[in-house]
């Protein structure tokens, strides 16, 4: 089994999202508006890497698990 270098950042980094210590800013989308403008491709929490079926662009979101909302989206 291999180890996840990231994962004690990424856990700390989930905290302070779900815990508000971090906001989502700019434009949110919920599960079912991710959807229609993304083709998701992996998950490792917090992130989602997506391609933006607008235009092809590959990126990352952020998000939160509760409400689940979607959001800082970073082309790549």
């Amino acid at each position: 089994m291999s180890t996840d270098s990231t994962e004690g950042l990424r856990r700390e980094l989930q905290r302070a999202i779900n815990d508000g210590e971090i906001q989502p800013g700019g434009q949110i989308w919920t599960t079912e508006q991710l959807r229609e403008d993304f083709e998701i491709l992996s998950f490792l929490a917090p992130c989602v890497i997506v391609r933006r079926r607008s235009d092809g662009a590959r990126g990352a979101l952020m998000f939160r698990h509760n409400p689940r909302v979607y959001f800082d989206f970073e082309p790549t």
